[in-house]
């Protein structure tokens, strides 16, 4: 019986760009997706940006554009990248939309209109030169409890304290650098309690992963509490109906995101909402969120209890994964593993990192480690010297002495079976989201096929004109077992399985077409599948994500420090040096002769520099701060000796020195009058 899905991955926030940690999540979507499809299941998958809160109005604000320009830009980013790693949503959506804006108050208003929603003043710190209310995550000070500096408004990362944002001591604001001021507003509250027996049953109908209900259970004991769910204005998002000034969290819109993302797609394809949201619907249609562990609380809790007070159904399954390391490691700027998916895109195929995800993933909520030698030793090994090697060892005996057709009979009946048999199994691994046991149930299949190819040796073979039919019949075998494998990992490899298709000449890789074996069938001309992972592109992806970090490194926000009288954003001076180390760098006077935009590129400007007996290109990250007509002309100090860097624009030759907090506050150091190109700095 055809089954009717409808799955969802989170929504990624629309002030930053997609790295590899995200691509956990949205690989393992679109690959359990395509698996659904393969199976002939209805299968539909959508999602959206998350494009509300303050952090966005800021990030806005630092870009001198508005919100809407800002997540437009970022939506178009986002949605490259997916593409870029065949992620096919059949609907990709945002936010801030009027279906989500709809949604938004109907399911409001009908908590409301049931009494889970309460009003109550609650104190706040408050920035006095931005004038607005400051979340945790824009407050810093001094831990409570064991006074290391630099802390979050919400827990200490030295000791692991919490405590609340008013504990902290000489706090100040991260956007501004003032000292916050304690504020009373009013805020409102989402009544979680009052669905507390509903959850506790809910979170226990095998919905969950059994260690995410452990957990929640923990929740359950500490008791819940009213979730607040208001935000002060200025606020970028959705106002509370009848609320002056009041904008709904951010995390309240955002799961309503998947509703609205999937009302946008019916009104395109003519689909029936109510069929996989209304209250009646969960006997007819199966809806599943794959999210972060780190995000359990919101999904696995808040938003069932909003669906219930609302009149929805609920999910009938949220399935969480753990977050990515790599190299053992968190992802780090410095070593150059915080991996932006384009920094990838432009140096590996995509099909590599989804094969190596999926050979990591388990139906558990376990970390996964992407191990850079492990993850070229594994492509190389598994999909190059195992599955598209056995196509191309028969490819070419089929097309040059039988003219592309394969034998009319199997001549091993009894391998096809185990290979088609095995589809059971594996099916069983792909649908429970055991995406490793599914690999490594394809690859002792393959290896098998191997063996098969090197016991009857049909390159040996076909020296005997004599051993022609049975070369064909070999090599027909050795195809047909391709062909289950590379079904077999359709989900994982969509572009790998169409060439495949194309090549084998073949209608469909369906799950259930594999059972038809290909007798008497002309193929097409082999041509390459997949080449190796060289190491030279590893170790390039690796310097670009480094590069990445130099690029923008003027744009970083600096450190502030507690405010007195003025603000005050100044970094803590560097660990000392030696005059030895000081005089290894060669600072020089040079000229902007030329400066231009770079379309593709962010926050990047390619600058022509003359120091007087030559000229170098070097890209800097101030797009932000200045036009290129305004900047040429002027004499800048610039870092004359550092190496060249390969960037995907260009080779960089240099650094240009700039001060300041990052956005518009950008400032190029200029030497005083008398200076010329060339000139050294010492």
């Amino acid at each position: 019986m055809t089954r009717r899905l409808l799955v969802t991955s989170a929504l990624p926030y629309a002030n930053g760009s997609i790295h590899l940690g995200h691509l956990v999540e949205y690989i393992q979507t679109d690959i359990w997706v395509r698996f659904q499809k393969s199976r002939g299941n209805d299968c539909i998958y959508v999602c959206a940006d998350d494009a509300h809160g303050t952090a966005i109005m800021l990030k806005a604000e630092q870009n001198g554009i508005s919100p809407e320009q800002q997540i437009a830009n970022v939506k178009a980013e986002h949605e490259a990248d997916f593409a870029g790693f065949h992620i096919a949503f059949d609907n990709y959506h945002s936010t801030h939309s009027e279906e989500n804006r709809e949604f938004s108050r109907f399911i409001y208003l009908k908590n409301r209109d049931a009494g889970h929603i309460a009003t109550r003043p609650i104190h706040q710190l408050f920035d006095p030169e931005k004038q607005l209310f400051l979340a945790d995550r824009f407050i810093k000070g001094e831990c409570p409890k064991c006074g290391e500096k630099d802390q979050y408004g919400d827990s200490c990362e030295k000791c692991g304290a919490t405590y609340a944002a008013t504990e902290l001591k000489n706090p100040y604001s991260t956007i501004s650098g003032a000292t916050p001021i304690e504020k009373e507003s009013e805020h409102y509250f989402f009544k979680l309690p009052d669905f507390e027996a509903m959850l506790k049953e809910w979170t226990r109908s095998g919905r969950l992963q059994p260690e995410v209900a452990n957990k929640l259970g923990e929740w359950f004991d500490s008791g819940l509490a009213d979730w607040d769910i208001s935000r002060d204005a200025p606020y970028f998002g959705f106002e509370i109906p009848d609320a002056l000034n009041k904008y709904f969290y951010v995390w309240l819109d955002a799961p309503i995101g998947y509703m609205a993302s999937f009302k946008n797609l019916c009104e395109k394809r003519g689909l029936n909402f109510d069929d996989y949201w209304a209250l009646d619907a969960e006997s007819k249609t199966e809806v599943y969120h794959f999210i972060g562990k780190d995000i359990v609380y919101f999904h696995a809790l808040f938003w069932p209890a909003m669906l219930d007070g609302a009149g929805f159904r609920k999910p009938t399954g949220i399935f969480a994964h753990g977050f990515l390391t790599v190299n053992g490691q968190k992802m780090s700027k410095s070593r150059g593993t915080f991996i932006k998916a384009r920094s990838y895109l432009d140096n590996l195929n995509p099909e590599y990192l989804r094969y190596y995800f999926a050979s990591k993933l388990s139906a558990s909520v376990e970390d996964i480690d992407l191990n850079l030698e492990d993850f070229m030793f594994k492509v190389n090994s598994d999909l190059v010297g195992k599955v598209v090697n056995i196509a191309s060892r028969c490819a070419g005996f089929i097309n040059k002495q039988f003219d592309g057709l394969l034998s009319a009979t199997c001549a091993e009946p009894e391998l096809l079976a185990e290979f088609v048999n095995a589809g059971t199994t594996i099916a069983e691994h792909f649908e429970s989201r055991d995406f490793g046991k599914a690999v490594r149930e394809i690859m002792a299949l393959a290896d098998k096929a191997n063996q098969y190819i090197d016991e009857k040796k049909p390159w040996a073979l076909a020296k005997d004109p004599a051993n022609k039919e049975q070369v064909q019949a070999v090599c027909s075998v050795g195809l047909n077992l391709f062909r289950q494998l590379i079904t077999y990992l359709s989900p994982i490899l969509p572009v790998t399985a169409a060439a495949s298709q194309q090549f084998l000449n073949i209608d469909s890789l369906a799950w259930q077409a594999r059972e038809q074996l290909l007798l008497s069938h002309k193929i097409n001309a082999f041509t390459p599948l997949m080449t190796r992972v060289e190491k030279d592109k590893v170790q390039a992806m690796i310097e670009a994500s480094k590069e990445d970090l130099a690029a923008t490194a003027p744009t970083t926000v600096a450190k502030a420090a507690p405010k007195t009288e003025k603000a005050s954003t100044i970094e803590a001076i560097a660990p000392t040096i030696s005059i030895d180390d000081f005089a290894k760098v060669d600072l020089r006077i040079a000229k902007i002769v030329n400066a231009e935009h770079i379309p593709e590129a962010a926050k990047l400007l390619k600058l022509t520099l003359d120091l007087g007996n030559e000229q170098r290109t070097v890209f800097a990250g101030i797009k932000s701060a200045y036009k290129p007509e305004d900047l040429i002309g002027k004499l800048t100090v610039m870092v004359a000796n550092l190496a060249p860097r390969q960037m995907k624009f260009g080779v960089s030759e240099g650094m240009v020195l700039a001060a300041g907090a990052g956005g518009k506050e950008i400032f190029l150091l200029s030497p005083d009058s008398g200076a010329t190109a060339g000139m050294k700095v010492k």
